[in-house]
């Protein structure tokens, strides 16, 4: 029996193929040519007992990247375990509606292409990412944005920690601080002196409890629920508070950044409308799901 036989009761040919691979060859350096080749029957033993290990996990349901121990994200690798959310394809497209946003010629802080900057010519840009988790896109901003000064809050100690060996170990500046965005406390800030930003950067838990029997296995088995869910009768509980916080923290002009649950899209606008923002848009993602906003304080 092929290894990827063994996961087709939970994945689907093509995605067993896909898991098996990034296993042998992110784990044990083997190409699936080698190894239809015979080349796991070359390992010593120690290494088929390793890839064993590895492949029940993967059989009860685990998924790939926490069993490997990493997810890539805007082209870079991510240390992530359980306790952390796994970053998304979905959200690389928020970072880019981000980056083509902050570009924009009527941007103030972006009227020259990226490109054609220096350090020396480009305002600083403050960034907060309110529930950072991994700190895939606290970080991912801190090395592809010009002159970024990015925080990132999350309320769990352990993504904190997750998030902060990421920032290191890819040599990106953040500032991390353990914060709940629902009972926002000033006094906890790492830098007093920072009253407001230029943008905030959110993709807050938005799936609602009715909404797990259409979930896969793998993620709700293993990834945090608190970074995943919302009640049922308060759906659109992050988006309030953050929407509520960025009024007061973001500067004028400043911008808004949100991945959404599709089902609740337009009543996100409804609320950001609702609280004076301007300029509001939806965003699809390339499965043509409304999936991102951004918008603007006047």
């Amino acid at each position: 029996m092929f290894l990827w036989q063994r996961l087709t009761e939970i994945y689907s040919v093509g995605e067993a193929k896909a898991i098996v691979q990034l296993l042998l060859e992110d784990c044990f350096g083997i190409s699936m040519a080698d190894y239809l080749c015979g080349k796991v029957e070359d390992m010593v033993q120690c290494e088929r007992d390793r890839l064993e290990g590895m492949m029940k996990r993967l059989e009860q349901g685990e998924p790939i990247q926490y069993v490997v121990g990493s997810a890539t994200f805007c082209g870079r690798s991510f240390h992530v375990e359980p306790g952390v959310l796994i970053p998304r394809p979905e959200t690389e497209e928020l970072i880019a509606l981000v980056k083509e946003t902050l570009s924009s010629p009527l941007n103030s802080h972006a009227s020259t292409p990226h490109a054609q900057r220096s350090t020396f010519n480009v305002p600083r840009t403050t960034y907060l990412d309110i529930g950072t988790g991994s700190g895939c896109i606290a970080i991912t901003l801190a090395l592809d944005m010009p002159n970024a000064d990015v925080e990132a809050w999350d309320i769990s100690e352990q993504a904190l920690s997750i998030a902060e060996s990421n920032a290191k170990a890819l040599g990106a500046n953040v500032r991390f601080v353990k914060q709940d965005i629902l009972a926002p406390q000033r006094s906890t800030f790492s830098v007093p002196h920072l009253t407001s930003y230029d943008v905030i950067v959110s993709n807050p838990p938005y799936i609602c409890q009715k909404e797990q029997s259409d979930m896969e296995r793998n993620v709700l088995g293993y990834e945090p629920d608190m970074a995943l869910f919302v009640p049922d009768d308060d759906p659109l509980r992050f988006y309030t508070a953050i929407a509520h916080y960025a009024v007061a923290a973001l500067r004028d002009g400043g911008w808004l950044f949100f991945e959404i649950n599709p089902l609740y899209a337009q009543d996100i606008v409804t609320l950001l409308n609702s609280r004076g923002f301007m300029e509001t848009e939806l965003r699809t993602d390339k499965f043509g799901k409304k999936r991102m906003i951004r918008t603007r304080k006047p």
